[in-house]
């Protein structure tokens, strides 16, 4: 395992001089240390620093207190204990170098794998210690990270009735709206498929074949803030297909949230185990429960043609409809909110993480130091492959072997993914062997690239 191996108490002299800020003690604990006795937690990826306006802040986190800065020059300094990094903006050839012994680091990725397969390979995600992502499985998990709460999926649904009408006026019964194409997931190549055999109102600029009624509702901004008007036009849509840009256990986003709090039903492919997460058994249609394109426009059409039968996907908004104890208690349980001003957002929440997981180890530390060896030192946590750990990106529609050498989709992600297990493997290298020189990344690369080649 990189990086945190041994963990020497003091093992980097001071670096540049720290300017401490100004000392504050909030509720939750009863840590009397100066500010120049905190723990130092780098915020490696400063656009996420979730403090303002300043660049170091003093945080009181339940065990213990910290202190918190995006300024890079405590890189080297003995107190600086931990370093987090944002997972989309994590480039191995861009790591900070030589991995200092007594550092910890920490990483933040809520977003899609697509950002960076590095991360989902062992020798990329155990590069570090602490992990919050979409995984159930990671040190701090952010699976619900799109749903504020039980009463955003109770939200009442558009009558059958004004569905009904709506189909009457020649709007299809399926819409997709999607303008992110050429993704891993490939979903516009299963979309163009389904289309032969059912209407499918497409507004996006992927597959596009309609236009949204207004100038303003076509703005992407519009979409992306829940704004009443759009939400009230797609709304009356019965189904949505939401597709993740990207197929990962517990990545789940608002494509499959937003129609559920609309009262539409997503027709739904992504997390292979969404259904752990849903507020009871019939809640979507997960297209990967269907032999062909054509079979789920079929059961589409089904549904359509038969409003009791379409119902039974929205009873989960009546009163005691959301049976699922997993889903109820998991939201219960997380401390941080989503629209919540009540409870602190989850960059804070793996903030303080951090600071008492790192509290912690230098208690251990100084507790191995003064026994003399007789009580054991801490060893460093390591992230294992299931705090991400997203499998190989596969068509859409059809199988590898169908689709010519040439194809985009095919020349984009499944180089991109092999190519970010040689990068985590590079950079994993370098830090066995204490390379101080990032330039070098290319030259491991390069090595690892021969030794396949001689393999194959």
């Amino acid at each position: 395992p990189c990086g945190a191996e041994g963990w020497a108490q003091d093992a980097v002299p001071p670096g540049a001089a720290f300017v401490a800020a100004a000392s504050y003690r909030g509720p939750g604990n009863n840590d009397t240390r100066s500010n120049k006795a905190l723990p130092i937690l780098l915020w490696w990826s400063g656009s996420l620093f979730p403090h303002f306006p300043g660049d170091t802040e003093r945080i009181d986190c339940p065990r213990g207190s910290c202190l918190v800065t995006r300024s890079r020059r405590v890189a080297r300094h003995r107190r600086t204990k931990a370093l987090i990094f944002y997972g989309t903006d994590f480039r191995a050839y861009e790591a900070p170098l030589p991995r200092l012994p007594h550092q910890t680091w920490a990483l933040f990725h809520e977003e899609s794998p697509m950002n960076n397969y590095v991360l989902s390979h062992s020798p990329g995600i155990r590069l570090f210690n602490y992990t919050a992502t979409f995984r159930r499985e990671s040190d701090y998990p952010l699976t619900l990270q799109w749903l504020p709460g039980t009463g955003y999926l109770r939200a009442p649904a558009v009558p059958l009735a004004e569905k009904d009408a709506w189909r009457r006026k020649g709007y299809g019964p399926v819409l997709y709206m999607q303008s992110h194409c050429d993704v891993p997931s490939d979903r516009d190549r299963y979309v163009r498929e389904l289309m032969k055999y059912i209407q499918v109102d497409s507004y996006g600029k992927c597959l596009h074949n309609r236009e949204l009624p207004s100038e303003r509702l076509r703005d992407t901004s519009t979409a992306t803030t829940e704004d009443s008007e759009f939400m009230t036009f797609i709304a009356r849509y019965k189904f949505h297909l939401a597709l993740e840009n990207a197929i990962c256990d517990d990545y789940m986003t608002e494509k499959l949230w937003r129609p559920m709090h609309l009262g539409a039903v997503p027709v739904y492919r992504g997390s292979p185990a969404v259904q752990d997460w849903m507020p009871n058994n019939l809640s979507i249609i997960l297209i990967d429960d269907f032999d062909s394109p054509q079979e789920l426009a079929k059961y589409l059409d089904f549904l359509d043609k038969n409003g009791e039968e379409y119902l039974k996907y929205l009873e989960y908004k009546n009163v005691g409809g959301i049976k699922n104890q997993f889903l109820l208690e998991s939201l219960e349980k997380r401390e941080w909110g989503v629209n919540d001003m009540t409870l602190p957002n989850y960059l804070n929440g793996f903030e303080c993480f951090i600071c008492d997981k790192e509290n912690t180890r230098v208690k251990k530390e100084q507790e191995h130091k003064k026994s003399r060896g007789k009580i054991p030192a801490p060893r460093p946590h390591i992230a294992q492959f299931k705090h991400m750990g997203c499998p190989m990106p596969t068509p859409g529609f059809g199988s590898v072997e169908d689709l010519s050498d040439r194809d985009s989709w095919k020349e984009m992600w499944l180089q991109d993914y092999w190519q970010s297990l040689d990068q985590g493997e590079a950079l994993t290298a370098m830090i066995h062997r204490n390379e101080s020189h990032q330039g070098r990344f290319w030259d491991y690369m390069h090595e690892i690239f021969l030794k396949r080649t001689r393999q194959h």
